[in-house]
């Protein structure tokens, strides 16, 4: 499934390009990431954690700088991982360009995910929304961090997204699948001719 996002920075495009050329610092904006290890300068393995109501999933996993057009300022990160209890696994292809407007950088991101396994059980739909809010929760840190970085402080002293878990997540993953079956059900009613 596709998820997409797009923010605006208010930067120049080489400072926000530098950013993103910071695999970690990019790793500590996904809520319940952790990169532990530097396997060379282009792949890290790491460990995201994410609990949805009763599950809990705990990947441990790679991610890999797939590209990179310095010229372009398009970066694709290439990440996969198992559930450390064997429950399934997951496999995101994150691509994130950038567009100069001016003095400010628009960043373009979308993230291909695949899931196999208990997370899959939850339907698509609600995987769809879970992830959905994750990208947006990510793409609201990485702002706070870029700004921090503008104005001279340290980026990871920002309060960053905690683990990605339960209530705020769920609660809204819940009301988006809930706007979809009442829009799907009682929208078709509203808009029949009356006789």
């Amino acid at each position: 499934m596709l998820i997409t996002q797009t923010f605006d920075m208010d930067q120049p495009v080489e400072q926000v390009w530098n950013f993103f050329d910071d695999i970690p610092l990019v790793a500590a904006c996904i809520p319940g990431a952790d990169l532990t290890e530097k396997v060379s300068d282009d792949e890290y393995r790491g460990d995201v954690t994410i609990s949805a109501g009763p599950v809990k999933l705990e990947f441990t996993g790679v991610v890999k700088i797939k590209s990179r057009d310095d010229a372009r300022k398009v970066i694709v990160l290439d990440a996969s991982g198992a559930d450390k209890k064997g429950r399934g696994s997951a496999s995101a292809m994150l691509d994130i360009s950038l567009v100069p407007l001016g003095g400010q950088t628009r960043v373009n991101m979308s993230m291909d995910l695949a899931i196999s396994g208990a997370a899959a059980q939850y339907g698509r739909g609600l995987v769809k929304d879970f992830t959905g809010v994750l990208v947006t929760q990510t793409a609201g840190s990485m702002k706070m961090r870029m700004t921090a970085i503008a104005e001279g402080r340290d980026p990871m002293s920002v309060g960053g997204p905690k683990a990605a878990s339960g209530l705020a997540i769920g609660f809204s993953a819940f009301s988006m699948a809930a706007k979809r079956v009442f829009a799907r059900f009682f929208l078709p009613y509203q808009s029949a001719p009356s006789r």
